[in-house]
């Protein structure tokens, strides 16, 4: 075993343990872990949603609402960074000596319980990659553990509780909660400008995710990305490099579009491995899919079982995550919310064979919308038409004087829908047979879909 934190000794001396908000995606994995470990989980939420549903169902007692009372008998108490110090199970842990640990310090620790982690880390791509890696791992019976930030289909879920020693963790750098981790294999797709609230310069982003790659013992880096590698320059783990440029271990050949994404050859050091016909679009997949390959590789999965399941992958849940066809149409959903994975997503968009793309776009943050504004504009002018939602500012308030209504005086056909209804209400009554309809942004913009489906449905 790894070499434990003082706060992570907690988890061998209690076998009760409260969670606060037990139904988030974050969250729900956790639960399933500690409960395939033997201990007693109860949890509290406000909402039902299908990760709750998810613990239910492995006989978890789950309270609807918080109070104070659901705390009894715990002997640890988790919550998410979205609960409030002034919540009641909160306050009546501390008024009665309970010990309390953060969701990323909770997964932190788990993390050296395992013998094997492999943490998937990058501006953009995480998701998507972890959920590649997952796949492949539990189609090819290495048996995962997995936390992951959205849903895999194969497995319904954001993770799995796997009975082996290797553990797939999405490693999400906002306020460097993945520092809480101790991976043993690090897995860096990128580095781009996002989070600058948090590290104010570029330098301190790169410093930061150096600091991650640099606790593992092998780092899977993008040897296409300048920043990746100022990141990994002189660091102690073993480099392997990915990439579409022919000097990376792990490249890509023969890239061609193909009905549901791209085809391409998968090669180590000028080898073939595979070849691979992804079934999620976007060029930027095939570096997510590269990734992956190099990991499984790195863990003896052979060529067929690489190429088969990834073959099988169709997305993550809200990565380019097809709801259906409405009306002649087709409705997408998609967690972009950053200018670069808007840019990737609607190129990806475009280059399928569809009349018209129409992107209905809830920026997320005041903060990222007025940093980024000119970005935003510029990707969002890839589409043919642009429905615009009130910024969702989260836990910021707006100092910026931004609003979506700048936004949509620089493009050249754009609406503002104020509410879900009104969305749908724009999407139906003017979208036509063979065109796409995406629901894009890191909030709850997928609200708008649901609706959508609901009447057309």
């Amino acid at each position: 075993m790894k070499q434990l934190r003082e706060e992570d000794k907690i988890i061998s001396r209690v076998k009760r343990v409260h969670m606060i908000g037990i139904g988030g995606s974050g969250m729900c994995p956790l639960a399933e872990i500690l409960h395939s470990k033997g201990y007693e989980i109860t949890g509290s939420d406000n909402n039902i949603s299908d990760p709750l549903k998810r613990v239910q169902n492995l006989g978890i007692k789950v309270f609807m609402g918080h109070n104070g009372e659901n705390v009894k008998g715990a002997e640890l108490v988790v919550y998410s960074a979205a609960i409030s110090k002034d919540n009641p199970e909160l306050v009546y842990a501390a008024e009665n000596g309970i010990p309390t640990m953060e969701r990323s310090h909770m997964l932190g620790a788990l993390t050296r319980y395992f013998d094997n982690v492999i943490g998937v880390c990058g501006t953009h791509g995480k998701t998507s990659t972890t959920s590649m890696i997952s796949q492949i791992f539990i189609l090819n019976d290495l048996d995962p553990t997995a936390v992951i930030g959205g849903k895999l289909p194969l497995i319904n879920s954001n993770g799995i509780a796997g009975k082996s020693e290797n553990m797939v963790c999405e490693a999400c750098e906002f306020v460097d909660t993945f520092l809480q981790m101790s991976p043993d294999i690090s897995v860096l797709l990128n580095i781009d400008n996002d989070h600058l609230d948090y590290f104010k310069t570029m330098d301190n982003l790169v410093a930061s995710f150096r600091k991650f790659i640099s606790m593992s013992k092998t780092a899977v880096i993008n040897g296409d990305d300048a920043l990746v590698l100022k990141a990994a320059d002189g660091i102690d783990a073993s480099i392997i490099t990915f990439g579409l440029n022919k000097n990376n271990m792990y490249y890509a050949e023969n890239i061609v579009p193909s009905k549901f994404g791209y085809k391409f050859t998968a090669m180590k050091n000028g080898k073939k491995i595979t070849d691979i016909e992804m079934h999620i679009p976007g060029y930027h997949n095939v570096m997510n899919a590269l990734a992956a390959v190099a990991v499984a590789d790195l863990h003896g999965v052979s060529a067929n079982g690489i190429k088969t399941a990834l073959e099988k992958f169709t997305g993550a849940g809200r990565r380019f995550e097809f709801l259906g066809e409405y009306n002649g149409f087709v409705l997408v959903d998609d967690y972009a919310h950053h200018p670069t994975e808007i840019k990737a997503t609607l190129t990806a968009a475009k280059s399928l064979d569809y009349k018209k793309v129409t992107v209905v776009f809830q920026p997320f943050t005041f903060s990222r919308t007025a940093l980024l504004f000119d970005e935003f504009v510029d990707a969002l002018k890839i589409a043919d038409k642009v429905v615009l939602m009130p910024i969702m500012g989260s836990r910021e308030i707006n100092t910026y004087g931004i609003s979506s209504e700048k936004i949509a005086e620089k493009l050249p056909n754009a609406v503002i829908a104020e509410t879900f209804a009104d969305v749908a209400d724009v999407v139906i009554g003017t979208t036509g047979a063979d065109e796409l309809v995406i629901t894009m942004g890191g909030g709850d913009v997928y609200k708008a879909a649901h609706i959508i489906m609901e009447r057309l449905g």
